[in-house]
């Protein structure tokens, strides 16, 4: 044998050793589903728009073909978003999570929006634990007994400690009322808290299920961002998480809605930091691979899958799982209810867009108010071109919020602005007004907030229209607390929406120019 070829064969060798000492168990990761249970055309994708994608059958038949021992991990928000999930109150997502077999979830933030009774009510029908080491009952500081802090499991012949960590950002990121007798703890402080009493079982490796994610100006993207610094992270990130646990194998994100293509790994404890996007379009898959004769972890990794039904295929089991819920939406959100002239998207060339200043029209309009305002956050959805059905709208609005009017000193306006305007986003949409600014070193400054070409009067009163949510302390409405007089309308945003295109029959993209940078 020549020298090439000895190196040739003692290479071979190496590999096929290295490859019968390895053992791999794979963890498949969700999070913010908010009932998007079905695969649909992707109609974004610009190569692939009439192909479809996404859904809990196209998942379970990805992971069926995964020969590795497997775990199935979720990290909350399951069902606010679609009428699938919102008429069940989260009860189709329990149905299908049992039937692929989920191993845990975390509790997130919209998992409380119908109460924490209803909570209860889906985790008694969970075959799978819920995780939630960080909320406790203000009364006494103990662990809520409907969540478990962690979960040791054990699959093939290793133990997996999985620990959950929600949101702090829980107390005004559902309806404060519906959590106000709760408290959401530090997540990086608990983290640290709960990874001494799990390392006290020996495990041999440490998962943590979080409802943050990486970074908020992430938020939407799907992004490879194996080569980023993140030198200045927020202590409510992953990040966080990762460095107060030290010795997990992996922090496995969610609540901004980012898509990490290979994670990222954090250069100091070496954790990696994975995240699935929403919507059920994409799943995380993370690969833990140990060292058959060491016991030890040799390398972890993820890979987020887009889950295309033509080359992953669609498990027939859960397709009829799928159709049952169908069924008993299908006649009621089926109904058509008026046409859109164009599509009403997220598209803008200034901060605001046209689905949000839409939700804003109507919400001023609909109480006869001079100004209004909706949370960034609440709009979920878009209206596209051609007929709406009432299914379009309770995607734009899934959420059960009422219309407040309030009397507001315009001092107080310009409060509500200065703390939801950043130099590239804003957490507020509004209606009745122009906002223009000046970014000055990477910060707002110079606001001049307009109601009918004038600047608007910090002592004068207006007739302002939001939502309870915001009200009742949401995030961003701070300044509502200053309000004059406030009176519940008790009327969805949604119904108003609805009965504004029934009226109206055919409606267009609202403007856009409601944020206007100057130079």
């Amino acid at each position: 044998m020549n020298i090439i070829n000895k190196k040739v064969f003692i290479s071979i060798v190496f590999f096929i050793s290295a490859y019968l000492n390895s053992e791999e168990i794979s963890v498949y990761h969700t999070s913010d589903v908010h009932g998007m249970y079905f695969s649909r055309q992707a109609k974004w994708d610009k190569e692939r728009s009439t192909q479809t994608i996404g859904g809990f059958a196209a998942r379970s038949s990805l992971i069926k073909k995964d020969k590795n021992p497997k775990i199935i991990l979720d990290s909350g928000d399951l069902f606010q978003g679609t009428p699938e999930g919102n008429i069940t109150k989260g009860i189709a997502s329990i149905n299908f999570m049992n039937a692929i077999g989920y191993s845990a979830a975390l509790v997130g933030n919209h998992d409380y929006d119908f109460g924490e009774e209803n909570l209860k009510n889906l985790i008694k029908k969970a075959k799978f634990p819920f995780l939630g080491a960080n909320v406790y009952y203000q009364k006494d500081l103990k662990n809520v007994d409907y969540l478990k802090p962690w979960i040791l499991k054990e699959i093939n012949g290793k133990k997996i400690a999985i620990l959950g960590i929600a949101g702090e950002h829980t107390k005004t990121s559902t309806l404060p009322s519906n959590v106000k007798h709760l408290k959401f703890g530090d997540e990086a402080t608990e983290t640290e808290k709960y990874i001494k009493e799990i390392e006290k079982q020996n495990p041999d490796a440490i998962i943590i299920l979080a409802h943050v994610g990486i970074d908020g100006s992430l938020s939407q993207k799907i992004v490879d961002v194996s080569t980023y610094t993140f030198e200045n992270y927020s202590k409510h990130s992953t990040i966080a998480i990762a460095r107060a646990a030290k010795k997990a194998a992996a922090v496995l994100g969610g609540h901004n809605h980012t898509g990490l293509i290979y994670g990222w790994k954090d250069p100091i404890t070496n954790t990696l930091i994975c995240e699935s996007y929403w919507g059920l379009t994409h799943t995380t898959k993370l690969t833990i691979d140990f060292d058959e004769k060491t016991k030890k972890i040799k390398n972890v990794k993820c890979e987020l899958i887009p889950l295309w039904t033509n080359e992953i295929g669609e498990d027939e089991n859960i397709k009829k799982i799928g159709e049952e819920i169908s069924s008993q939406t299908a006649k009621l959100m089926d109904i058509e209810i008026g046409n859109a002239i164009e599509d009403i998207n997220f598209e803008s060339q200034t901060l605001d867009n046209p689905i949000g200043n839409l939700l804003t029209d109507v919400t001023r309009i609909k109480v006869n108010a001079d100004i209004a305002f909706q949370n960034a956050g609440g709009v979920r959805n878009v209206i596209n071109k051609g007929k709406i059905k009432l299914r379009d709208v309770y995607q734009v609005m899934p959420f059960e919020n009422t219309i407040v009017k309030l009397k507001m000193k315009g001092k107080d306006i310009y409060e509500l602005i200065r703390d939801n305007l950043k130099p590239d986003r804003t957490s507020m949409y509004v209606s009745g007004i122009i906002v223009k600014y000046k970014v000055e070193n990477d910060n707002v400054s110079d606001i001049v907030i307009e109601i009918n070409g004038q600047p608007i009067d910090p002592e004068k009163e207006y007739i302002v229209a939001t939502n309870n949510y915001l009200v009742n302390g949401g995030s961003g409405g701070r300044a509502f607390n200053n309000a004059i007089t406030k009176q519940d309308t008790m009327i969805l945003v949604r119904d108003a929406l609805i009965e504004w295109i029934k009226t109206k029959k055919e409606i267009n993209k609202p403007d856009t120019l409601r944020f206007i940078r100057m130079e």
